[in-house]
């Protein structure tokens, strides 16, 4: 065995770590672990416990009081951040970075250390969908998806009667500008019945910081995003490494390939809502290189335009450093939120999005990001 590696994998937007057994990084650190394993390298995984919607300093800031407790050897350090994790690695290694601490560490002697940085489905260049989740029933409906989401999880679906709620306030969101908060908070109360009296406490403590701290919601408009990506510069001996999703465009194609399930034609419903937000054909996106251009070709068969996108980021938002990989998936499937209920344990669909993402498109994103951080290849 050569000297031990260090891999730190980040959630994004209101991602968690661990919320009493339901797991943001579905069978990813099973896949690390095999390939680290075989390439004789002595690894220790960690999943950061971040602040959902905290600003990217606050969260940054929790990244390193973990790294600093852990990292106790000299080894190499891989920060690998799905969505906005993404964002909080980049800070990290950032020359003069300032980040939120509430403890008495410090980023240069770990940053320095950082060899490879993966970001995975990150909204580099922004989100238009941050614009409506910064209004007022933005954060209402937030809060919401991010109950139904860790049902999802932990359950394999939400109740058909709460879905269909969703599918009337995700049709007619216009007609629910002056939605009540009874209307919502009855919705709240029929999910947590439905779990233990100690999942509840995790599940409202960690609801509980969203409402109190929304900061990141701003932060990655494609305006905030600007002002971040001018002041987070790049390290000159980490490698940068990126891997973009597009899932498929809704409409007839998509309604199809769902099939005539009652419930996961309501889901879609959710995700042309979330794929619409995404949906502006007057953002401004960095073109890509010839050869960054020629993969998303290959995988594709074209050069993704501005209102393509895995339903919660545009994917030429997704690329930063080297473009390595190139799917096609939501936001949530690259983490291991797709359909595939025979294994153990169960990977379960929130986002019925009709692109056909399976356990194979799986190993093959997370094998890749393994090459790409042993450098192999």
């Amino acid at each position: 065995m050569n000297e031990k590696h260090y891999v730190y994998l980040i959630p994004g937007f209101f991602g968690f770590a661990d919320l009493g057994g339901i797991t943001y990084f579905h069978h990813v650190r099973q896949i690390i672990e095999r390939r680290f394993r075989a390439a004789k390298i002595d690894v220790e995984i960690y999943e950061i416990k971040t602040l959902p919607t905290a600003s990217i300093a606050r969260r940054t800031g929790r990244l390193l009081e973990k790294v600093a407790q852990t990292a106790l050897g000299e080894g190499p350090i891989h920060l690998i951040g799905h969505s906005t994790g993404g964002l909080d690695a980049r800070l990290f290694v950032s020359p003069g970075a300032s980040v939120d601490l509430s403890g008495p560490y410090t980023l240069d002697a770990f940053a320095d250390r950082v060899d490879t940085i993966v970001t995975v489905a990150t909204p580099h260049h922004g989100t238009p969908m941050a614009n409506f989740f910064s209004s007022i029933l933005g954060e209402k409906i937030l809060y919401l998806i991010s109950l139904t989401t860790i049902y999802t999880m932990e359950f394999g679906k939400v109740p058909m009667t709460i879905m269909l709620a969703l599918g009337e306030i995700f049709t007619e969101l216009d007609d629910h500008l002056g939605l009540e908060d009874s209307v919502l908070d009855g919705l709240y109360e029929k999910l947590f019945s439905d779990f233990d009296e100690e999942r509840q406490e995790k599940i409202k403590a960690f609801l509980g910081e969203i409402k109190k701290d929304q900061t990141l919601v701003t932060q990655l408009t494609p305006e905030g995003i600007a002002d971040f990506n001018a002041m987070c510069k790049m390290r000159e001996d980490t490698r940068y490494g990126s891997v973009a999703m597009k899932a498929r465009k809704p409409g007839l194609k998509s309604i199809t390939e769902i099939g005539l399930n009652p419930y996961r034609q309501t889901s879609h419903l959710l995700y042309r809502f979330l794929h619409w937000l995404c949906d502006d054909d007057d953002a401004r996106y960095p073109e890509c290189s010839d050869e960054e251009i020629a993969l998303f070709e290959r995988v594709y068969g074209n050069y993704p335009d501005r209102t393509q996108s895995d339903g919660v980021v545009p994917t030429r938002s997704q690329v930063w450093g080297t473009l390595f990989h190139v799917g096609k998936g939501d936001h949530l499937d690259v983490c291991g939120h797709f359909d595939d209920q025979e294994r153990d344990p169960p990977h379960y669909d929130w986002i019925a999005t009709g692109t056909s993402f399976s356990f194979p498109q799986f190993e093959e994103l997370w094998n890749a990001v393994c090459s790409f951080v042993l450098q192999e290849g």
